[in-house]
């Protein structure tokens, strides 16, 4: 079938004005945060409905063409990229609250709502959605469900599976269903937590029922600066193992703290070899008693200085810079391979080293921001890509770094997900016969095999790209690159 077809059907189930199929309509479509993958979509649709979702997916899977799923395109492991081409479904219309209930502390949403608006409606009630990826302000809750993202305050709260409830999926015949309840314990298999991080193999999700979490009596904001990286790392674990659970607990390390500083004025000390960013939250009574207990395991712990927050104000301006990190890298080098690995807290010294010598090895910069207290590491390798072989160097590397944590106990995603970036991987922690589960449940949501295919899971042509655009690196201006 033509795509021509394809275009012409999808025009009269959504309209002219929703179909995109120009190329310079499509580029804006061909990558994700990342842009270390790119190839363009045939079409990009942008349904106002669940019944427009589910008549777009019957279409395309009438007609034979991959469906692929996107939000903000904030994701950073290329699950949003159409390397197949198909027609990329774009849930950015789907963007209202539709309900708040302050009594149960839930909320329907469509997948389109922007992580922080959420927690803006919410606010009126005492309440906020917990996962907070870093680019919260940007990223929405469809894509957060997608990859079962995480965050800062994920360390006490937990990931995104746990935050939803209940989901209504479009299939890939275009049925929809709902998966999931917003009553707890129900009796049945638990598909909801085979949706929640399937970056859209399995569906196509237009409403999600989430948990809204109780804002906190008192708060303290705390930054610990150390003169050593693997000192920093050690405390890390000590304050897990003294019994305290922050709410969040990141660290920044290497040229990224002088970097973030200049950019944002957060007030990170540009000459410390680490800091730790660590927030507590609760009863008064209690937070007193944490504060104490933290910075006597901070100064035991070898730490040069701990600082307080003293108002909200600063507070904000700690974790501005924190929330900002990745664009104020941008004064290092002028691109990024970001990486998202998870390690058993008490080898964070040992990897990071690792880290450091593997970027050397390759002539790469790294810098580490990432969420210290559940071990799940960001390693930032910094490069340029106009320099030829840079980007084969950086995806090199990058390998070897998550190598190094499977082979310590850990595993290769904390959040990003698998897209295309990490599949290849998925040998190294998972045997033949895992895998093959794995696509046995894949195939019974999606018999066609049309949802988002290629991604999460290795395959005979995960290594190749059909749609690839070459090159990756275009110039789309005098001195503009993407």
């Amino acid at each position: 079938m033509t795509r021509e077809m394809l275009i012409t059907t999808l025009r009269h189930h959504l309209g002219s004005r929703y179909v995109l199929h120009r190329r310079e309509e499509l580029m804006l479509y061909e990558y994700d945060g990342s842009a270390m993958d790119q190839a363009m979509p045939d079409v990009v649709v942008v349904p106002g409905s669940t019944a427009e979702v589910a008549a777009a997916v019957a279409t395309a899977t009438r007609l034979g063409f991959p469906i692929i799923a996107r939000g903000a395109g904030t994701g950073l492991a290329g699950s949003t990229v159409a390397e197949r081409g198909g027609m990329v479904i774009s849930l950015a219309r789907l963007n209202q609250i539709l309900q708040i209930d302050p009594q149960a502390a839930t909320a329907v949403v469509q997948p389109g709502v922007v992580n922080t608006d959420l927690s803006r409606a919410a606010a009126a009630y005492g309440l906020h959605f917990a996962p907070d990826p870093s680019s919260q302000r940007s990223c929405t809750i469809g894509g957060n469900a997608g990859s079962n993202a995480g965050g800062p305050h994920c360390l006490k709260y937990g990931v995104t599976s746990n935050h939803v409830l209940a989901i209504t999926l479009v299939l890939s015949d275009g049925q929809v269903v709902r998966v999931g309840s917003a009553v707890s314990d129900t009796p049945g298999y638990d598909l909801l937590a085979a949706v929640v991080g399937s970056e859209g193999t399995l569906g196509i999700i237009t409403e999600l029922t989430v948990r809204l979490t109780r804002n906190a009596e008192d708060v303290r904001t705390f930054l610990a600066i150390f003169d050593d990286m693997e000192v920093a790392g050690a405390c890390v674990s000590a304050i897990i193992a003294d019994g305290i659970i922050p709410a969040a607990l990141e660290m920044i390390e290497g040229e990224g703290i002088a970097a973030i500083e200049s950019w944002a004025h957060a007030g990170y000390p540009p000459d410390a070899r680490a800091v730790l960013l660590i927030e507590i939250d609760g009863l008064r009574e209690d937070i007193a008693d944490e504060a104490r207990r933290i910075a006597r395991v901070c100064t035991a712990s070898g730490c040069r200085e701990l600082r307080t927050a003293s108002d909200a104000a600063q507070r904000e301006r700690l974790w501005a810079g924190r929330k900002g990190a990745l664009a104020a890298c941008a004064r290092i080098a002028p691109h990024y391979h970001i990486l998202d690995g998870t390690v058993p807290r008490s080898r964070l010294p040992e990897i990071l080293r690792r880290s450091a010598e593997i970027a050397a090895h390759y002539d790469l910069k790294v810098v580490n921001i990432f969420h210290a207290g559940d071990g799940n590491i960001h390693p930032l390798l910094l490069f340029d890509l106009r320099v030829p072989g840079t980007r084969e160097r950086a995806m090199a590397a990058g390998a070897e770094i998550l190598r190094s944590c499977v082979e310590v106990g850990g595993t290769i995603s904390g959040e990003h997900g698998i897209g295309i970036e990490k599949r290849a991987f998925m040998p190294w922690i998972y045997s033949v016969e895992d895998q093959s589960a794995f696509a046995d449940l894949r195939n019974v949501f999606d018999p066609a095999g049309v949802m988002n295919p290629g991604k999460l899971l290795p395959s005979p042509t995960s290594h190749s790209s059909l749609h690839a655009t070459e090159p990756l690196l275009r110039m789309t201006g005098r001195g503009a690159w993407i």
